[in-house]
């Protein structure tokens, strides 16, 4: 039996008590239990890319093993979207005449296929049509502009893309700048097309999956790692960057969620209980590594039922929660408020829950007591970035009550360290310093960009830009994020992004973004900027000016004029601490 819990003064804030002998276990009991010999969270030592790491023994090898666990579900249901219900056996169907059809089109090993649309039951065919044929998938965000996705197309040099109607209509204008690009589907169109086809042509519409014949996936020959994915994330320069995930890191998320479970279900001195479908409410977009690598990878390898909306709304989540029994849900805090919170919550029927989790934002500890108050359900969060495809460290149930402002410890395959700030030396337990993470999880570097590559990967290891610091006992607590990124509700701006197109306004001269606190969102973009001198423009101007130059959740919520340029340091650079006092 492990010595009483330790207890955090945050713990004791937010009300939580730890049961009577809890933990059954400590976390080092639980790793070695469920990673011994023999069981399913066995780890064996590889060589990847001259870096010798902890790897799950029986992760599937490649994305193609993973369709196929799917397909060996049959008649499930797998994803269901309003009145539309799709078993596994009609998405595996449509996968395999989808993958046949891309080939048909010139798609081959290592080429690219873009994705470009909101959660839609198509979504998960398209990815999977093209990573089984050893194709890199290029998940677009659906939020971006059309230059954005136009960028997004060229940087990539995809050769095919697939994507919604919407999607299209900001496409086409930039079409021309996309010299690679030579194939087009658009899913549920309902006006003509000129220079694209559509994907109904070809594979149906969801409804009609289950008449496609029987068939088999291409023949090819895919190693762990293989590329197969490029998901993309700005930079510090605003530009996004691309990176390019392997198999092995998208396969290594499917144990990495359930070594989590299952640590949660021995700390409580439990046994192991048989797997059980269950059902979850999918509300985060599938272009983020979140939903795609560390929710349906392992949903579609489990079996489980994935619930996806066509826009976000609390109402609409109850019904949906009440009518399917939905066993879990989340994303980002954003949500979990919303859930909590709306007036409306009493009116439906949401006993199903039994776990609320989210990461990609900053979560009040006392958001980690509401859940567990008002729906009986375990909380979860976890620590990760694109950069590592998503999960690197789990925190959940009566562990996350008991630190709620933790991110949790590292899965047994990842390690942590805290650097200092110029990366040479690793600072000890309890010291605030950069985090620096390592794992069969951490992609292979940036599309074509060896630089920033060089930079951010070393001997490994990433360097994440998060402030950070380790318990004694591995824990992991955040406490600054990414220089000069803001996170509105799971959702990263990056604000020399947004400052350059401010720069770009001929009134402007200086122009600082910072995040404000948001109870829901975690924090909201606001600016301050100083203007030319005898020159004029309104606040609303500029956010209509960022309007029609990035996404709409990039532009600022409030804007503050200067009347002096903004402070800087002794190296030139903008004293951003200073300007909270703006607002």
């Amino acid at each position: 039996m492990a010595s009483a819990a330790k207890q955090p003064n945050l713990a004791s804030a937010i009300g939580w008590v730890p049961p009577p002998g809890w933990p059954a276990r400590t976390r080092a009991e639980c790793k070695a239990l469920l990673t011994a010999p023999g069981q399913r969270f066995e780890m064996e030592e590889v060589d990847i890319r001259g870096v010798k790491l902890r790897v799950w023994k029986n992760a599937p090898p490649n994305l193609r093993a993973v369709a196929l666990l799917g397909k060996s579900h049959g008649s499930r249901e797998f994803v269901i979207y309003e009145d539309e219900r799709m078993t596994y056996d009609a998405w595996f169907r449509a996968v395999a005449k989808l993958a046949h059809e891309f080939q048909a089109r010139g798609v081959e090993k290592g080429d690219r296929v873009a994705l470009a649309m909101r959660n839609l039951p198509e979504w998960p065919v398209v990815f999977f049509a093209a990573v089984t044929i050893g194709a890199i998938c290029v998940p677009l965000n659906a939020w971006w502009t059309g230059p954005e996705l136009a960028y997004g197309l060229s940087d990539s040099g995809t050769k095919l893309l697939v994507c919604d109607e919407e999607r299209w209509e900001r496409i086409v204008a930039h079409r021309g700048e996309c010299p690679d690009l030579e194939t087009v589907f658009v899913a549920r169109s309902e006006q003509p097309l000129e220079g694209a086809e559509r994907l109904e042509d070809f594979i149906g519409a969801p409804p009609e999956y289950p008449d496609l014949p029987d068939g088999t996936l291409p023949s090819v020959e895919i190693v762990p790692e293989d590329d197969a994915t490029i998901f993309y994330t700005s930079g510090t320069t605003g530009k996004p960057k691309g990176a390019l995930g392997t198999h092995r890191n998208l396969c290594t998320n499917i144990l990495s969620s359930g070594f989590g479970a299952g640590c949660a279900i021995l700390r409580r001195g439990e046994a192991i209980p048989e797997p059980q479908p269950k059902t979850g409410l999918t509300v985060i977009p599938l272009f983020h590594v979140t939903a795609c690598s560390a929710g349906l990878m392992g949903n579609l390898a489990a079996g489980n039922t994935m619930v996806y909306m066509y826009k976000w709304d609390p109402v609409e989540a109850f019904k949906i929660i009440e009518r399917e029994k939905v066993t879990s849900t989340g994303g980002v805090p954003t949500i979990a408020w919303q859930l909590l919170e709306h007036p409306e919550r009493k009116h439906y029927d949401l006993s199903s829950i039994e776990a609320i989790a989210y990461g990609g934002a900053p979560a009040a500890p006392e958001l980690v007591r509401k859940i567990r108050e008002v729906f009986g359900a375990l909380p979860g969060n976890g620590w990760g970035m694109t950069e590592t495809m998503a999960t690197v460290t789990g925190h959940s149930s009566e562990d996350y009550l008991n630190r709620p402002d933790s991110c949790g410890p590292p899965v047994a395959v990842a390690d942590l360290k805290i650097m200092s700030e110029d990366g040479t030396r690793e600072l000890p337990v309890g010291e605030i310093g950069e985090l620096w993470a390592r794992g069969p999880m951490v992609v292979k570097g940036y599309w074509n960009n060896p630089e920033a590559t060089a930079e951010t990967f070393v001997d490994g290891w990433v360097r994440t830009g998060d402030l950070a610091r380790l318990d004694e006992e591995g824990w992991c607590y955040i406490a600054d994020r990414a220089k000069d990124m803001i996170i509105r509700g799971g959702e990263n701006i990056y604000s020399s992004e947004v400052e350059n197109v401010l720069y770009d306004h001929p009134a402007v001269t200086d122009a600082a973004l910072i995040g404000l606190p948001h109870q829901q969102l975690g924090e909201e973009p606001a600016a301050v900027v100083h203007l030319a001198p005898g020159m004029e423009a309104s606040e609303e101007e500029l956010r209509e000016w960022v309007g029609k130059r990035l996404a709409k959740f990039k532009v600022p919520v409030k804007i503050a004029f200067s009347e002096e340029t903004l402070p800087r340091n002794a190296n030139g650079k903008i004293l951003k601490k200073e300007l909270g006092s703006f607002f």
